[in-house]
């Protein structure tokens, strides 16, 4: 037996193993798509370097490319988000598929669900990309399943569709009105969508003038390039040992940033909430609760040698911006050790005012939202925007339309 055997053997286990996990954890729910998670051989995708325990880790992203700066723009994403989209689909044999942003494994997958029948094609903006893509779906002997193209998915796609499931696998921050012109009737749009600076993936199907969630998942996705691509403000905030903490806003970036310079010299303020959380439970809708109703909401970063950086395990980079100060979400300890206390830490001559400001939205949060059903997600385009919204609704303007959030109420 040589080498490439074992390792083709050594794939395989690992590989069921990991079908096995992710059928426990609920990730994959139907038969086709555990046959198809199965079949398709995923080390046969990523970088001939990556260890196979990497390759088959269920939360491992592997990146494909980088810009210049470093910076991940394409990578095979982690197995359990690539399954549940899959699942989110709710494909079935003999339908047609577009997925917007190529890597190939995926593609794989979905070519085994439609079966010999159906349609699948990828799209790419990068022509790198799409070549690595059709070569290794060749070589994995998905070269007759699987059409690949270069373009930019954020227009129509001439000469294909309508499509059962359109299926997107970049960070999208709005809805392009392409996609919904060629999504059947009754088909399901799956998109990781950005919502000031918080992702999920949404299956999203029509409802008369407006797309309705059908199911979400917490996901995170490199940012889609191309017309759809939507740049973050950024706000350097330099210490007095010239490193710096970093602000970044999707969207209600403050008008006036200058209003905190200097922040960082001023004392630290901190308010804490009564609310705890035991150790390795999942607040992810807290980051979206956040999202929706902290008022300068943003993402927070600190360079090495900052004070927030020698805390980091304290803190999660969630943020509030009030005038000349912001707030960032923290933790202590508490349950008596079992769990941990959340709080707000905070710079600025209105720090107390900040850190007291996210706070209320924690006790908020804990109050209407927490231990309840998951919010649901609907898009209304542009000339169908409602003129009033439930109680307990977020809006999101977007460039083609408006997001809702609505958390149950009662």
């Amino acid at each position: 037996m040589n080498d490439t055997t074992i390792d083709e053997a050594r794939a395989a286990e690992l590989r069921d193993k990991l079908a096995d996990e992710l059928k426990e954890a609920g990730y994959i729910k139907s038969a086709q798509v555990e046959a198809a998670f199965r079949a398709v051989p995923r080390h046969a995708f990523v970088p001939a370097d990556t260890p196979l325990e990497v390759t088959y880790q269920a939360d491992s992203a592997v990146v494909t490319k980088r810009d210049e700066y470093g910076v991940a723009i394409s990578s095979v994403s982690a197995a359990y988000i690539q399954v549940a989209m899959i699942e989110q689909a709710e494909l079935e044999p003999g339908m047609s598929v577009l997925e917007i942003g190529s890597g190939g494994v995926n593609a794989a997958m979905l070519a085994e669900v439609v079966g010999p029948d159906g349609q699948v094609l990828s799209v790419d903006i990068d022509p790198e990309v799409t070549a690595r893509a059709t070569e290794l779906l060749d070589a994995a002997g998905y070269g007759d399943r699987v059409k690949v193209i270069t373009a930019d998915a954020e227009h129509e796609i001439a000469g294909f569709g309508p499509f059962n499931a359109i299926i997107v696998t970049v960070g999208a921050w709005d809805l392009a009105p392409a996609w919904r012109r060629q999504l059947a009737p009754d088909g399901t749009l799956v998109v990781p969508l950005r919502m000031n600076g918080v992702s999920r993936s949404i299956a999203f199907r029509r409802a008369n003038d407006h797309l309705t969630s059908t199911s979400a998942v917490v996901a995170g996705f490199v940012p889609m390039q191309g017309a759809g691509q939507h740049i973050e403000r950024e706000f350097r905030l330099p210490d007095a040992h010239g490193h710096a903490v970093t602000l970044r806003f999707d969207s209600g970036a403050p008008d006036d940033p200058s209003l905190l310079n200097g922040v960082l010299a001023s004392d630290r303020s901190e308010v804490w909430s009564g609310v705890t959380v035991k150790h390795g439970v999942s607040f992810a809708d807290l980051h979206l609760w956040f999202a929706c109703f902290l008022p300068g909401f943003c993402k927070l970063a600190a360079e090495e040698g900052t004070d927030l950086a020698q805390e980091r395990k304290t803190w999660f980079p969630f943020a509030g911006v009030r005038g000349d100060s912001f707030a960032y979400l923290s933790v202590r300890p508490a349950m008596d050790g079992a769990g941990a206390e959340f709080g707000a830490r905070a710079y600025g001559p209105h720090g107390q005012e900040a850190a007291t400001a996210m706070v209320e939205q924690i006790q908020a949060w804990d109050k209407q939202a927490r231990n309840r059903p998951e919010p649901t997600f609907a898009y209304w385009p542009t000339g169908h925007i409602p003129a009033d919204l439930p109680e307990g609704t977020a809006a999101l303007n977007k460039t083609h339309g408006l997001v809702t959030i609505s958390w149950p109420t009662g």
